[in-house]
């Protein structure tokens, strides 16, 4: 540097005086910066770049850094920090300078018209800023003097780069209001002032737009220029013809996108629905692209059929309200919807060889709401004209949902699947919501179509088309309640007829029977034709999610009417619980499956069944107790501790989950004696204490512990009180030797269930005391950090 160090990195360690920020200086950080193989150096030349870029000296090097001769990474830097000067520290320009500062930026963007465009682009930012700056009071006429003087024949730059230059300009405009930092009374009357300037715009737009002799790059620059343009809220009838010039331009493939895109934007406006007159001339327009839609379709051309049909939803989805409403132009907004329709149900399979269909099912949705959202009589005319075409729309979906063949998803990435099961669960979705509109209809046509394929001998079988109709099925059960519904029984009929012999048929099968379970706890003489389904099943690994979850739900849902079954279930979930066949966490719900099994017999059946459950668990960890601490067996400890919690989360047999719904859902008597939970708690305790003493420093095997204990008392609540004492003893030794989190919330629950009986006020109060004088005792000896984790 001049007069100091060499390296320009350098002076941004220190307090660097302002002298440093030299023209020759900013050039040797940007050779740093862009060249230097070391990093660190790297980052000491941007910092000093930044600082540079800020400093008053900014205004004297930024436009040397201009300079012919400069390349154009110099020029770039040298333009951006015109930019960050104007825009940020407009206020230190004297007044008396905006228009010298005015003239050299406008020479500096003549003079780059026919030179780098990064740089072009950063200059016009510049001037855009300061135009924004000084709009409306000092700059009346901004964007009307820049088209004037970009017009001027007397320029040395030939006629078609002032006219890039100037799109340029005035694309960089709108975009530079956009993230402006004005204060919001400036940016007001500058967005007014924008408003009005666009009759200075448009017309020239419109011009080289219409132009048969303006070049490919001039008309793609305009689309950009009138996208950028409309986002500034322009009324929609001022953009009437700019629209219909940008619909001709989507014939040429060059221009394509970059009219889709002034298209939509335009379309989008939040303003536009108040131009209905307008909207109405759109919609020919758009009808009229019809053809091309299907020839790009016919032709595979994704991304012609991509953009149609975002121009076609752009209309539809954001001005449904507005175009229902007039209802003597009814046929051509139906035909905007069947268009759309074709769109949703364009041939191919979603990812692979098809990406636009997800781009409609908003549309569905929107159109949906507003149908039902005018008055009775209106919303009668229009039910009457579109549930027709939502039953299409039903059967669209359903086609699209389907899985290809096997052969052809082998082939398929993860990620395409995935994001094919992604857009499965979005059609999911619009069905649910579709059977707001149709109603019990629904159902029975998809039962319908399932029969008739299931009975058929004309058509051969298609497993993707039965999946598609069960999932359809599926999809409304899930949340939609059917118990009323007069199809459900000859659906659980068909269901043991499908042939299943392929894995997503079968998933779908069993999340179908899942969705079915509260309907089978109002008809168990029906839980026969299905259940041997679901053990069958549990088998197999890649069912292990659909099976588990099925049965959980039809466990917890039926379980008065499970006990016939019960002994069948438990044998079943034990063989595939030992044999491993499932991830940890199906294990977990299949606990909590036979917890609610368990819950609905006699105390007798279930202390039989708990012991046939648990016992191999008990006595693996009695082995494990023994053993030397180490990462294998602590993994097999925290299992067994999770199946027992998950356990005992469900097996309620007072039934206090079944309180809320009134007594006559009691179905049976509240049993006396010990509670099963309370009696195999106790005969495990001492068991529990020697896992404890070997593991009590890692946090994750005393969390497991607690668990099982929190969950119990929970479930059980006053039914626990056996185990009070004894707990509260354990808990207090363990919190007193390494105080932990999950200690803490487990005596937490034990105060807020028992601490108002009087008979359990001795143990109970102890362990409180306890408790908070080792945590007080934490922090009085500086261990605030451990107190606090403690207290997390």
């Amino acid at each position: 540097m001049e007069r100091r160090e060499e390296q320009p990195g350098a002076a941004g360690a220190g307090a660097a005086p302002a002298l440093d920020f030299t023209v020759e200086n900013v050039e040797k950080a940007l050779h740093q910066l862009y060249y230097d193989p070391n990093i660190e150096n790297k980052n000491l030349a941007q910092k000093w770049l930044m600082q540079a870029q800020v400093s008053p000296q900014a205004w004297h090097f930024s436009w040397q850094l201009l300079q012919p001769d400069k390349v154009p990474e110099i020029q770039y830097f040298g333009a951006s920090a015109l930019h960050i000067k104007i825009s940020r520290y407009w206020s230190d320009i004297p007044t008396d300078q905006y228009e010298s500062l005015k003239a050299q930026l406008f020479t500096q963007i003549t003079r780059f018209a026919s030179g780098s465009k990064i740089v072009l682009t950063r200059l016009c930012v510049a001037l855009a800023s300061l135009a924004l700056s000084m709009m409306p009071d000092a700059w009346p006429c901004a964007v009307a003097d820049m088209v004037r003087l970009f017009q001027a024949e007397d320029s040395p730059v030939d006629s078609q780069g002032r006219c890039l230059a100037l799109l340029e300009l005035l694309t960089v405009l709108p975009e530079e209001f956009q993230t402006s930092r004005l204060p919001q009374y400036r940016k007001s009357l500058v967005r007014t002032s924008l408003a009005v300037e666009c009759g200075a715009v448009f017309p020239l737009l419109e011009q080289l737009l219409q132009q048969p002799s303006s070049p490919s790059c001039v008309r793609q620059k305009v689309l950009k220029c009138f996208s950028s343009w409309v986002q500034l809220e322009v009324p929609l009838q001022d953009c009437e013809a700019l629209i219909q010039a940008a619909f001709a331009a989507l014939q040429d493939s060059e221009l394509f996108d970059s009219s889709v895109e002034a298209i939509v934007n335009a379309i989008s406006q939040p303003d536009a629905q108040r131009y209905v007159n307008t909207l109405l001339k759109l919609i020919p327009l758009v009808l009229g692209l019809q053809d091309q839609l299907r020839q790009a379709v016919q032709n595979g051309d994704m991304e012609t059929s991509h953009g149609i049909c975002r121009i076609a939803v752009a209309l539809g989805e954001n001005h449904s309200r507005a175009l229902l409403d007039q209802v003597e132009h009814w046929q051509s907004f139906l035909a905007l919807v069947n268009m759309i329709m074709f769109c949703t149900g364009i041939p191919g399979h979603f990812p692979v060889n098809e990406t636009t269909s997800s781009l409609t099912l908003t549309f569905w949705y929107t159109l949906q709401d507003d149908i039902l959202s005018f008055e009775a009589e209106k919303q009668a005319v229009y039910q009457q004209v579109y549930r027709p075409v939502y039953f299409q729309l039903v059967d669209v979906l359903l086609h699209k949902a389907q899985f290809p063949s096997d052969e052809e998803y082998g082939f398929w990435s993860s990620d395409e699947k995935e994001q094919f099961r992604i857009y499965r669960v979005d059609i999911s979705d619009t069905l649910m919501y579709v059977y707001e509109m149709l109603g019990a209809e629904l159902l029975s046509n998809l039962y319908d179509k399932l029969g008739r394929l299931l009975t058929s001998s004309e058509e051969p079988y298609s497993w993707q088309h039965t999946e598609a109709l069960l999932y359809g099925f599926q999809s409304i059960a899930e949340t939609i309640d059917v118990n009323y519904s007069d199809v459900v029984p000859g659906l659980i009929g068909l269901i043991p007829r499908i042939s299943i012999s392929n894995v997503q048929l079968a998933d779908t099968v069993m999340f179908t029977i899942g969705a079915l379970s509260e309907w089978l706890a109002d008809h168990p003489v029906m839980i026969n034709s299905v259940l041997p389904l679901v053990l069958h099943a549990l088998g197999n690994p890649e069912l292990s999610i659909s099976s588990v979850s099925t049965l959980k739900k039809i466990c917890r849902e039926c379980k008065y009417d499970l006990p016939p079954y019960a002994a069948n279930i438990v044998a079943v979930s034990q063989d595939v619980l030992m044999k491993q066949i499932h991830k940890t966490s199906q294990c977990m719900w299949l606990m909590q499956a036979l917890g609610f099994l368990l819950s609905a017999l006699q105390v007798e059946e279930i202390l039989k069944n708990l012991h046939s459950l648990i016992s191999p668990y008990i006595q693996q960890l009695e082995k494990l107790a023994e053993e030397i601490p180490n990462p294998s067996n602590k993994l097999a400890i925290v299992h067994i501790l999770g199946l027992l919690s998950n356990l005992f989360t469900t097996l309620d047999v007072s039934h206090h989950e079944d309180d809320h719904e009134g007594p006559e859902l009691r179905k049976l008597p509240v049993p006396q004696g010990p509670n099963p939970v309370v009696v195999v708690l106790q005969q495990v305790f001492q068991l529990i204490q020697k896992v404890l003493s070997k593991w009590l420093n890692d946090a994750q095997v005393v969390e497991a512990v607690c668990a099982i204990f929190e969950k119990s008392v929970k479930t059980l609540l006053d039914d626990f009180a056996p185990m009070v004492p004894q707990l509260c003893e354990m808990l207090g030794r363990m919190y007193s030797t390494i105080p932990q989190a999950s200690a803490l919330d487990l005596t937490r629950q034990l105060v807020h269930i028992f601490a108002h009986e009087p008979a359990h006020f001795p143990p109970i109060e102890a362990l409180f005391l306890l408790v908070t004088s080792v945590t007080l005792t934490l922090f009085q000896q500086g261990s605030e950090a451990e107190a606090r984790f403690v207290l997390m």
